[in-house]
């Protein structure tokens, strides 16, 4: 019941700062700003979603296909229509609560294809880590090459974002949080050989065995240059259909290709910060533009659409698997076991 409560104030928090995000957005646009943002949207290109669908899609067989990659070390070939669909659904999982996905995608796994979800979670620490550092190689990209159009907006958003405070205070977060982690640790490592046979204590020292494998599976895959093309397709997914979303509304379709970089990277920020990026997406995307020469009507019409894209593909293909699984896996077993009576009932 405490669980589920907190799960609740998180989603209640994290959607209200969304939905602060789209009315602070509208509240700053003047009459004129707010009535070309209608026009935009009523005139879009809806037709670009044919092909942003497929990119995207793309983008999401590539996660699963690199997941199946990282958990062959350890002995498991899950089904990649199984793999493929615990994906979708862990995104639709995360337009409510946030990181909820991650969890609810192994558990669907574990259930289907008989994978230990605590081995799972050691994947999915890898997959964070390669896509933080994705993430930070695109920003990299965008400060160095436009740097004159957004270098002080980078560095004030960084600083309110991840780095309020003044420098003494981060420092001083910093080592407590390296205290605070190396402690954890040695208490671990005490609780675990004291109190080894302990229900509770045996079952999480279970699961931080089972986070080790995930994590040093990495080590021992076969193939790290499948590894490394699907993680380096995905973000080229991401970028090719920033810049066809560009061309959404006539007045964003001369923005160079360059410009892709800094409106990805901060629109991604926006993914973390509130469920699915309600608000804070189109609200980045805006503020990127801005520095373009692009209004704000304009800009937040155009972060709209790319944001509705994105929402769209997860619902429906999200739900899809939501409704393929059971059938799916049903079948399968049938087929496997087509003798046994107990499968037949």
């Amino acid at each position: 019941m405490r669980k589920r409560l907190l799960s609740i104030l998180q989603f209640v928090l994290f959607f209200g700062l969304g939905i602060f995000l789209v009315w602070w957005s509208i509240s700053r646009m003047g009459d004129k700003e707010w009535e070309h943002c209608k026009v935009a949207l009523r005139s879009a290109r809806y037709a670009l979603f044919v092909p942003v669908f497929f990119i995207l899609v793309l983008s999401h067989v590539s996660r699963a296909l690199r997941w199946k990659i990282m958990m062959r070390p350890m002995g498991y070939n899950p089904s990649f229509l199984n793999t493929f669909c615990a994906v979708m659904v862990g995104y639709l999982a995360n337009l409510a609560v946030p990181r909820l996905g991650e969890v609810l995608k192994c558990t669907i796994l574990g259930r289907y294809e008989k994978v230990p979800a605590d081995k799972l979670i050691g994947t999915i620490i890898v997959e964070r880590a390669v896509d933080a550092v994705s993430l930070g190689i695109v920003f990299i990209v965008a400060i160095v090459s436009q740097a004159d159009v957004i270098g002080s907006f980078a560095k004030a958003t960084l600083l309110d974002n991840f780095f309020a405070g003044s420098i003494q205070s981060f420092v001083i977060k910093s080592i407590l949080l390296v205290i605070v982690v190396i402690g954890g640790y040695f208490l671990l490592k005490y609780l675990f050989k004291k109190y080894s046979e302990r229900g509770f204590i045996h079952k999480m020292k279970s699961g931080v065995k089972g986070i080790g494998i995930g994590l040093r599976s990495i080590r021992h895959m076969d193939n790290k240059g499948a590894f490394i093309f699907h993680s380096i397709l995905i973000w080229t997914c991401y970028i090719v259909g920033t810049y066809v979303g560009f061309y959404a509304i006539r007045e964003t379709a001369h923005l160079p290709f360059a410009a892709v970089f800094p409106v990805l990277a901060f629109a991604s920020v926006g993914m973390i910060i509130t469920p699915g990026g309600i608000g804070s997406y189109a609200y980045f995307i805006q503020e990127v533009m801005l520095l373009y020469g692009i209004e704000r009507g304009l800009g937040y019409a155009n972060g709209t659409l790319q944001w509705l894209a994105q929402f769209f593909i997860i619902l429906v293909v999200g739900f899809l698997s939501l409704i393929i699984l059971p059938y799916y896996n049903k079948k399968r077993n049938h087929a496997q076991h087509p003798g046994d009576p107990a499968k037949n009932i």
